[in-house]
C-alpha cells in the first residue's frame, strides 16, 4: 500500500546561498520557517486521521535539512522518534545538497528513521552548474549517492532541464549520469523564470532563453522515456502549482500545472500515430489509471488523432499495463508499448 507523505516545507533553511534560479518560498509556499515540536505532531495526528489506515511518511522538503545545525536537526526529529518506535510513522525522508552529504551524518540520519535522501542534483554538467550558482560539482553529486546507497538508504535526484549552458544532450546525459550512479528515483523540473530571481535579470536583458513549453515537453518526454527503459520511476515532472508558483509568479520558461499530464499524454499521442496511419477508425484500450492521459488535458489526444484524419474511441482494459496500448483496427489487435515501441532522437528536441 503506498505510503502517505506528510510534508514540512522549510524554504531556504540552511542553504548556503541562493541559486540564480531560486526562490524556494515561491516554490512551496511557505514563509520558510521551521515547525515547533507541536506543530509537527499536530500536523502528524491530523493526516493520521485522513489516511484512511495507511502508512506515513514524513517529508521535509525545501531548504537543506544537513546544512542545518546539528541542534536544528534533532529538533526537527526527534518527535517522530516515539512514533517511529510506536510504528505510527513508516519513514522520514529528506531534501538536500550533493555536497552537504558525508558517510557519518547519513549514518546518524538512518538511526534517526531517515530512509530517503533526495539530492538537488540539478544537472551533471559542470559548466552548467557554474552558470547556474550551483556550488557544487558533478562529482559531488555522484559522491554523495554513493554514500547514501552504501548506507542502506534510498537516493533520489532532482534535475533541472534547461538552465543556463544546458542542451538537450546534456540534460540527457545528466540523467544517464545519475541513472549510472544508483538514483533510485528522480524528479524532473524544467527551468522556469521566477520573478526577483537572478535568473529573472537575466532573462530580461537577454542573457538567458528558457525552454519553451513546447521544447520542454519534447525533452520531458525523451527524459521520461529514458528513465522508463532504465526502470527508473519519475515521481514528478514540474513544479507543483500552489498559491505561491502561478502565472504572476512565473516569468517565463516550461512550466503548466499540469506538466507531467502533458508529457505522458504526448508519449501515447506519439505512440498511436506511429502505428495508425491517416483515415483509420481505431479502438485503443489502455490501463484505467491512464485512460485521461490518453485522451488527453481537454481531449487534446482524441483531437490531435482527429487533425490526422483519424477516428480514435478510447476504453479501459485492466490486462495491460500502464505503459501499454492496445490497438484495434479493421479486426487487427496489436500491443504497443511507450517504452519499447518508440525510439526518439536528441535531434527531434
Amino acid at each position: 500500500m503506498k505510503l502517505v507523505t506528510v510534508p514540512f516545507f522549510i524554504s531556504h533553511q540552511g542553504c548556503p546561498h541562493t541559486c540564480i534560479f531560486c526562490d524556494q518560498r515561491a516554490i512551496s509556499g511557505a514563509n520558510g520557517t521551521l515547525p515547533t515540536a507541536g506543530q509537527i505532531t499536530a500536523k502528524i495526528d491530523l493526516w493520521r486521521s485522513a489516511a484512511g489506515g495507511r502508512s506515513l511518511e514524513i517529508a521535509f522538503f525545501g531548504g537543506t535539512f544537513t546544512a542545518l545545525s546539528q541542534k536544528i536537526q534533532e529538533e526537527l526529529l526527534a518527535p517522530l522518534q516515539p512514533l517511529l518506535e510506536a510504528g505510527t510513522l513508516d519513514s522520514v525522508r529528506i531534501s538536500t545538497r550533493p555536497d552537504c552529504i558525508d558517510s557519518g551524518h547519513v549514518a546518524w540520519l538512518a538511526d534517526m528513521g531517515v530512509r530517503t535522501i533526495e539530492l538537488g542534483v540539478q544537472s551533471m554538467d559542470d559548466t552548467v552548474l557554474a552558470a547556474s550558482g550551483r556550488g557544487h560539482s558533478a562529482a559531488e553529486s555522484l559522491d554523495a549517492i554513493s554514500c547514501i546507497k552504501s548506507l542502506g538508504l534510498r537516493a533520489g535526484a532532482q534535475l533541472m532541464p534547461g538552465l543556463p549552458g544546458d542542451t538537450p544532450s546534456s540534460s540527457l546525459a545528466s540523467l544517464e549520469q545519475v541513472i549510472s550512479a544508483g538514483a533510485d528515483f528522480i524528479r524532473i523540473y524544467p527551468t522556469v523564470v521566477l520573478q526577483g530571481t537572478e535568473l529573472a535579470r537575466r532573462y530580461a536583458v537577454g542573457d538567458f532563453t528558457p525552454l519553451s513549453l513546447g521544447r520542454g515537453v519534447s525533452l520531458c518526454k525523451l527524459l521520461l522515456q529514458r528513465a522508463m527503459q532504465a526502470g527508473i520511476p519519475v515521481i514528478r515532472i514540474g513544479l507543483q502549482a500552489d498559491e505561491g508558483l502561478n502565472a504572476e509568479s512565473i516569468l517565463a520558461g516550461c512550466w503548466h500545472p499540469a506538466l507531467g499530464q502533458l508529457v505522458r499524454s504526448q508519449l501515447y499521442a506519439d505512440l498511436v500515430s506511429r502505428f495508425v496511419p491517416p483515415g483509420q477508425q481505431v479502438t485503443v484500450y489502455c490501463h484505467p489509471a491512464r485512460l485521461s492521459d490518453v485522451v488527453g488535458l481537454k481531449r487534446s489526444g482524441l483531437q490531435s488523432q482527429t487533425e490526422r484524419g483519424v477516428s480514435m474511441r478510447v476504453a479501459p482494459d485492466v490486462t495491460l499495463t500502464r505503459e501499454e496500448l492496445k490497438v484495434e483496427t479493421e479486426g487487427l489487435s496489436i500491443i504497443y508499448s511507450i517504452i519499447n515501441d518508440i525510439n526518439y532522437s536528441i535531434h527531434e528536441v
